[in-house]
């Protein structure tokens, strides 16, 4: 009887009727058929893509890579342009807008919120998005996590009840941990999207779980403190505030900064995550672009998942729609923003907040899964606002200014080749000696077990004069003063807690002679 009442419970969750008449001629999405108790496989999300791109002239399904395994990753361009390729919708000269979920094959929320709401845009169109936004939509972005679907995946997590994929790709990696090395061909395909078409909104949408609150999701934006600070200040000042205040007048759930009750120890606080550009949304600061971080509560139902994630989402175009010749200013003033000479952050600690917030707390109660009897965890409706320190925003712990080149010797070519995978401009180098550094290593620090498949390394000593003679062709210049400057800084200093030296593409032999191998240049080359 138990597991009967909990299968009923799961079900009473049924499926929203779709809010335009027109949409009712189009399909359901898995998890509304099911009433909310299984999620899209790979194969059903691709053919319904493919059904809304036969429907709607300003839909466009294509695939922007590949998987480990294979599968093409399907791409999503809504907007009145004339096709799906990058040249076509960068042409339009409206303003780009990308939503990516499942990077985490088991957090399937914005997979089923992104189907539905591509469905009931192809239905009934939203004219006034269409006239300022080009829409990019990846909703199954780790294919292969996907399909590694099972019910004891993610086993606090309130369904869906019919299983649901894993976290990692089908090599073990964590794709979000993977935009600084690129070690996966998923990341490779993402960033190559983020080259190509250019969006300058990126929303990514993951499922949550940890600390008991009483928000239905948390966010973030870009938190490395190398980011420009114009873009923070959009993405948090303004963007956020608004979508917040929207999403509560809309539903009625509470939603809010990011963060963690301490778990074992520490400071009582609100913690958010890690501020290194290996996070999705951390690295698209980075290359001076909004990166909005969606995190739906794991214990609130799976239905109420899906529709506070496609109202957050919505929202996020809306204000994009409003304030899109501020979005494309202050992203391109980022752009052309001197960054050499400028001292950027390369190592950072996570500070207090100057007054305490008020948190909103929740619990959960436990009930067993239906069909595993594990025991799965249930947001319940009591609610009490604490004060504590809100941890949510990083400074620099260590910093360099930043200088005009750095020097890569073209015998680097793994190094060479992440930074043109990346879209970092590089050149033959020219000038001589004058204004190099070269830096001296007085020691390697290793992890002891590896992550991701790496033994991350910490490598430290500082910066010197290059006195020897230097010969240019030897070398590949690679300019600070380009768009993407601040992620080169991040990628090719030594101590930056993210970069090629952290990630070991950098050492060993490399480091043989007690001299990081790349040079760089703090005068002007002289012509």
């Amino acid at each position: 009887m138990r597991l009967l009442a909990v299968c009923l419970s799961l079900l009473a969750f049924a499926a929203r009727p779709v809010a335009d008449a027109g949409a009712q001629d189009y399909p359901a999405t898995r998890a509304e058929a099911s009433g909310y108790t299984e999620t899209a496989r790979y194969y059903e999300a691709v053919e319904f893509l493919d059904l809304l791109d036969r429907r709607d002239p300003r839909m466009h399904r294509t695939h922007f890579g590949y998987s480990v395994e294979g599968r093409a990753l399907p791409l999503v361009v809504y907007g009145d342009v004339s096709g799906p390729s990058a040249g076509e919708v960068r042409a339009s000269g409206r303003l780009r807008v990308f939503v990516m979920a499942n990077i985490h094959g088991g957090e399937v929320c914005g997979k089923d919120a992104m189907l539905a709401f591509l469905r009931d845009l192809a239905a009934s169109g939203r004219p006034a998005w269409a006239d300022s936004l080009v829409l990019l939509v990846a909703p199954i972005y780790n294919a292969d996590g996907n399909e590694r679907f099972s019910l004891y995946n993610r086993p606090r997590q309130l369904g869906p009840i019919g299983g649901m994929g894993r976290r990692e790709n089908a090599r073990d990696l964590d794709l979000n941990r993977d935009h600084m090395k690129l070690a996966s061909p998923e990341a490779r395909s993402l960033v190559g999207l983020l080259d190509d078409y250019d969006p300058h909104i990126v929303v990514d949408l993951h499922t949550t779980n940890g600390s008991r609150h009483g928000y239905h999701l948390t966010y973030a934006a870009p938190m490395h403190p190398a980011t420009d600070p114009a873009i923070v200040d959009l993405a948090r000042g303004e963007l956020l505030e608004t979508v917040t205040a929207a999403v509560k007048d809309r539903t009625g759930w509470d939603t809010y900064y990011y963060g963690n009750l301490p778990f074992r120890s520490g400071s009582p606080g609100w913690y958010t995550f890690d501020h290194r550009p290996r996070f999705n949304t951390n690295y698209v600061g980075l290359r001076n672009r909004v990166g909005i971080l969606s995190e739906a509560y794991a214990y609130a139902p799976f239905r109420e998942r899906v529709l506070v994630t496609r109202a957050f989402v919505e929202e996020i175009l809306d204000f994009a729609h409003t304030n899109a010749w501020r979005v494309r200013a202050a992203t391109r003033a980022a752009d052309e923003r001197e960054v050499a000479g400028t001292a950027l952050g390369l190592r950072a600690r996570v500070v207090a907040s100057a007054r305490p917030a008020d948190i909103i707390l929740g619990e959960v109660r436990s009930i067993r899964h239906p069909y595993t009897g594990e025991t799965m965890f249930e947001m319940t409706d009591e609610r009490r606002v604490e004060s504590m320190p809100e941890y949510g925003t990083f400074e620099a712990t260590e910093a360099e200014t930043a200088p005009v080149e750095y020097l890569v010797p073209k015998s680097l070519r793994r190094v060479i080749d992440l930074l043109h995978d990346h879209g970092v401009r590089t050149q033959p180098a020219t000038g001589d000696g004058s204004g190099l550094q070269a830096f001296l290593v007085d020691s390697v620090r290793v992890a002891d077990r590896p992550f991701q498949g790496v033994n991350e390394q910490e490598v430290v000593g500082r910066w010197a004069g290059s006195p020897e003679a230097f010969d240019p062709s030897a070398w590949e210049s690679v300019p600070v003063s380009q768009a993407l400057g601040r992620l080169v800084v991040s990628l090719l200093e030594p101590r930056a807690d993210d970069g090629i030296a952290n990630w070991a593409i950098v050492g060993g032999a490399d480091l043989d002679g007690g001299r990081f191998p790349i040079l760089r240049r703090i005068a002007a080359v002289r012509r």
